[in-house]
């Protein structure tokens, strides 16, 4: 599991003078901005979703790279970075949402929810489950 969900970004300027924002570690996706800051600012929001999608498709998350002066981290917002913990935790522990709910002593529809990345989870809950995974 990953201890942080920071990746690098591509920064290139397009042929209207517009900056591009791609991240390499996902491979797909683009974002841009008028100004370097406006870009980078717009990149949260792509990385945001780059996360969300591939968690949403049940895949791996990308280990990010390093950073470069040319390639600077993009941090995304806080509740997806702690959706994304826990989403590969629960993962890399194989159980089941079923059985995670019965550990936690609640609704599997609280499971799921959880783990959706577009559902608004209080990060105290998320917090619970990740020491429920650390202690396994």
């Amino acid at each position: 599991m990953s201890d942080t969900y920071n990746y690098p970004a591509e920064i290139e300027r397009d042929e209207d003078g517009r900056y591009v924002v791609a991240f390499p570690d996902f491979g797909w996706g683009a974002t841009d901005g008028a100004t370097r800051d406006e870009a980078l600012t717009e990149a949260r929001d792509l990385l945001r979703e780059l996360i969300a999608a591939t968690m949403r498709a049940g895949k791996n998350l990308p280990k990010p790279s390093r950073a470069t002066k040319r390639r600077p981290l993009v941090v995304p917002p806080l509740p997806v970075a702690l959706k994304a913990a826990l989403y590969e935790a629960f993962r890399e522990a194989g159980v089941s949402q079923r059985r995670l709910a019965r550990d936690l002593d609640v609704a599997e529809s609280e499971v799921r929810r959880m783990l959706n990345p577009d559902h608004a989870t209080k990060a105290a809950t998320i917090d619970r489950a990740l020491r429920r995974f650390r202690q396994a």
